[in-house]
């Protein structure tokens, strides 16, 4: 049995060629294949045209000793993936009877009819072995080829984990020679990427030379910046015990920015901090439009510390539904420190909770001034005992703003509860 350590995915159809379809699949097999302790080299969308297909096919059995294609294997007459493939191979297909009465049943099952085009679900690869799909008619396929391995799973998500999961997965265990491949995810807010790189660079260089040497990524999105440390092998304790170190050295290095060290999401660890305390929280949204709120509600459970929110977008509804003084706002304009803190406060008192959230801004992209341009944000915190506030100058279009502005919220709320 030949040992699996490199891997090339082929995801087919024009369709994820457009604008209106994104290949998912790769995303999901790439994070199952790495922890198995396989590298994905390379990873190629290509349209339904059967000559395209092949000629990845073949630059992909030339590099990598694993090959896996998603999608092509429907009743239409645009699924050719399996007769590329077995052309490719010098391969005859052969129609498997006992897959075209699944399939058969498959539609009885549900009052239909079969249709004649399924039959050719039903054909395979000579010497292929057919991999059970419970969530469609399309099975897998799994072939090999001059010690290449070339598996064949069908496009809709759903299938491919189910496919992957009961009958690939456990194969490739067995192929991957003990290797493994370890992760772990530590989340910064409030600083840039570049900031960043410039005090984890010292450290994460140092650790690619320790043994085992820990490799470490840096990723950026609006508000937020990830560091990810990966090292692999066979020795688990080992890899674990360095990864710690890691985490522990880039943690202490740019604290007190970092809010996780085990990949919890924002929302995740304030929910967390709340529930220690036994506090709840309530919003008072003007830029992000319920933004803050839709991210708090997307965890579950959040009922328990999230008694809920005002999206103040009018400023007579600051005005009449917070408390927020008219004069406050005459004076000082909405966007500003004193009419923020004024919005904490009064959605905390209105809303019977214990911490309060103010978010008031210019997302673009108009609006702005001189004074205060596109971008200008600014975010309160109250308590009963105390308050804080921050002016932000944020770049990039609205929806980065509004992102953004987010993040620096459930962050000030972080800070203050600790």
């Amino acid at each position: 049995m030949t040992d699996v350590r490199t891997a090339e995915i082929i995801a087919v159809g024009t369709e994820l060629l457009t604008p209106f379809r994104l290949d998912t699949n790769s995303l999901y097999l790439t994070e199952q294949l790495n922890s198995l302790g396989i590298d994905v080299r390379s990873k190629t969308v290509v349209g339904d045209e059967p000559a395209d297909l092949a000629d990845r096919l073949r630059q992909a059995l030339a590099r990598a000793d694993l090959v896996v294609t998603t999608g092509g294997l429907g009743p239409t007459s645009d699924d050719l993936t399996r007769e590329t493939v077995a052309d490719v191979l010098g391969l005859r297909l052969i129609e498997d009877p006992a897959l075209v009465e699944s399939i058969r049943t498959r539609f009885e099952r549900r009052g239909l009819r079969m249709p004649e085009a399924n039959r050719k679900q039903a054909a395979v690869p000579a010497g292929a072995r057919v991999l059970p799909n419970p969530n469609g008619t399309a099975p897998g396929l799994w072939l090999t080829a001059d010690e290449r391995v070339v598996i064949l799973l069908p496009g809709p998500p759903r299938e491919v984990r189910a496919i992957f999961e009961a009958a690939v997965q456990p194969e490739l265990d067995a192929r991957a020679s003990g290797r493994r491949v370890w992760r772990r995810v530590l989340k910064v807010a409030g600083r840039s990427e570049s900031h960043v790189e410039e005090i984890a660079e010292p450290i994460y260089s140092k650790l690619l030379t320790e043994d085992p040497p820990v490799q470490t990524t840096i990723l950026a999105s609006p508000g937020q910046v990830e560091l990810h440390l990966s090292a692999r092998g066979a020795d688990g304790p080992a890899i674990q015990s360095a990864l710690d170190r890691g985490v522990t050295a880039l943690a202490t290095a740019l604290a007190p920015a970092v809010f996780s060290v085990d990949g919890s999401s924002l929302e995740v660890v304030v929910g967390r901090m709340l529930l220690e305390r036994g506090w709840r929280m309530a919003a008072a949204e003007s830029c992000t439009g319920g933004l803050f709120g839709g991210r708090i509600t997307d965890v579950a459970g959040s009922s328990a510390w999230f008694t809920g929110g005002v999206v103040a977008y009018d400023n007579r509804v600051k005005v009449e539904l917070l408390d927020v003084p008219a004069e406050l706002v005459a004076t000082h304009g909405a966007v500003s420190e004193p009419v923020g803190q004024a919005m904490a406060h009064g959605v905390r008192a209105r809303l019977g909770a214990d911490i309060g959230v103010g978010i008031t801004g210019v997302a673009g992209p108009d609006g702005g001034t001189a004074e205060k341009p596109v971008g200008t944000v600014v975010i309160a915190v109250a308590t009963a005992e105390s308050s804080h506030v921050r002016t932000l100058r944020l770049v990039g279009d609205r929806p980065m703003v509004r992102v953004q502005a987010v993040n620096a919220a459930l962050d000030l709320v972080r800070r203050a509860l600790q």
